[in-house]
């Protein structure tokens, strides 16, 4: 079932430290109109440059997704992102006085706490989501991670993780549906071993880190030395380690917190594909660093699939309008009537059809010994289409003729020859209004793309 965007109703703030830079953020959500997907914006720079989430953007991987876009940076974007994805805001605004947001407590729980509190509205547009029809898989020989996704009837993913360690194995976790991401993901917080957080305090790169933001696994034992440097970096009189093998003060949700933060990455780092999935993403051993690659893999195939994307029909199926219902509605006449069929009908596109016959009166001069079906007319076919798009907005399509208005952006790509079927397909730009139409076209054969353009017509009555 078709879904349509969402965005929030009110603007929300939170304020924290960003874990790696430590310093004070503000953070601001707030609505984004149909079609806009997620967007950070610098309040704190001048002209406040706006970064768009993006796999090309991503310019460092070792401590969160970083993104740089023009000289400005985006640090840590991962967790508040996966709030949005996870419940289910296409549509949203992230203004920051400061490159990091702010970590909360390691997880996306106070993210997806401030989206509901802000309100989720449903707006008046369809989803743009990818659907998965076959496995697409990318793998890192270096380190053994692998991330496949494949056809799937909802957003699921599941992480495998081996951390090599005897405190922390071999660790599970699913999601089967984003209906679950609150309750069962969201709440998730960020980690690290004892070895990594010795080497980022020696290094001044965790500033904003303490005990109630990051678990901590014991995978060694503490020297005095660290012992003082960790009261030290996380103010604390004391530290201990629990029986599980975490400092203290804090205590695990469940006992793969950390496979299900892993998951948690995973979704804010796919989100930086741009396009909402509809596929079972499968992470071993999941990173940044892999994750972002996949990204950026994912978003490539999908402009590609779009640029050549081909309708797909079942042309043995009845017609919605076969020739004899398009004369009652177009005024053209062969030779000049270039559409044989109608097989969909909306507000807002039509596709339509047309088998291209060595019989074509058109064919006797272009070109005699090597026949190629004119451009010109394929844009006349087009425009066809468009004209039964329009012509039937009103109740007597008989009394009206269409004009060309105008054409831009036209491009051919492939030639058409005899026995080809052309399948068109027009999409309005703008809505009809005083007869004007304004519509995205393009033609397909063989399962390209071969024509395209954006046509402007509009319907007149008869004199």
């Amino acid at each position: 079932m078709q879904k349509n965007q969402q965005t929030i109703k009110n603007e929300i703030t939170l304020s924290g430290i960003g874990l790696h830079t430590g310093k004070e953020v503000t953070l601001t959500f707030k609505p984004a109109p149909v079609n806009y997907g997620y967007a950070f914006v610098r309040t704190d720079l001048e002209g406040q440059p706006t970064i768009e989430p993006k796999a090309e953007y991503v310019v460092d991987t070792q401590r969160g997704t970083n993104l740089e876009k023009n000289g400005v940076s985006i640090h840590t974007s991962e967790h508040v992102l996966a709030a949005a994805v996870g419940l289910g805001v296409t549509n949203l605004i992230l203004e920051m006085d400061a490159a990091e947001p702010p970590i909360m407590d390691g997880s996306s729980r106070y993210f997806v706490e401030a989206l509901e509190n802000a309100g989720i509205v449903e707006q008046d547009a369809p989803i743009d989501e990818y659907i998965v029809k076959e496995v697409i898989s990318y793998k890192e020989e270096s380190t053994g991670s692998e991330i496949m996704i494949m056809p799937s009837d909802e957003y699921q993913v599941t992480t495998m993780v081996d951390f090599g360690t005897q405190i922390l194995g071999t660790q599970n976790a699913n999601m089967n549906t984003l209906s679950e991401f609150k309750a069962e993901i969201s709440n998730a917080r960020t980690f690290s071993f004892l070895h990594e957080l010795e080497m980022l305090l020696d290094n001044d790169l965790i500033k904003g880190g303490d005990l109630n933001n990051a678990i901590v696994y014991v995978d060694k034992e503490i020297s005095e030395s660290t012992m003082e440097k960790l009261k030290t970096a996380f103010g604390k009189d004391e530290i201990s380690v629990k029986a599980n093998g975490i400092l203290d003060n804090l205590t695990l949700h469940w006992a793969n917190e950390a496979a299900r933060h892993k998951l948690l990455d995973v979704i804010g780092d796919l989100a930086l594909v741009g396009t909402r999935i509809r596929g079972k993403v499968i992470a071993n051993k999941p990173g940044h660093s892999i994750n972002t690659k996949f990204a950026k893999k994912l978003a490539n195939i999908i402009k590609q699939e779009k640029r050549n994307n081909v309708p797909q029909y079942d042309l043995s199926l009845p017609p919605l309008m076969d020739i004899h219902k398009i004369m009652e509605i177009l005024p053209h006449r062969p030779p000049f009537l270039l559409i044989d069929r109608i097989l969909e009908l909306s507000d807002s596109h039509v596709v339509g059809m047309k088998n291209v016959s060595m019989n074509e009166p058109f064919f006797v001069g272009h070109f005699p010994e090597a026949p190629v079906m004119p451009g010109v007319l394929q844009i006349e076919a087009m425009a066809q289409c468009g004209g039964v798009l329009v012509l039937s907005t009103v109740p007597d399509p008989e009394n009206y003729l269409t004009y060309f208005m105008k054409m831009d952006n036209v491009k051919f790509k492939q030639k058409v020859l005899p026995g080809d079927t052309l399948i068109f397909k027009a999409e309005l730009i703008t809505p009809i209004r005083r007869g004007i139409c304004h519509m995205q076209a393009y033609g397909y054969a063989n399962n390209k793309l071969v024509v395209e353009a954006a046509l402007m017509a509009q319907i007149a009555k008869k004199q």
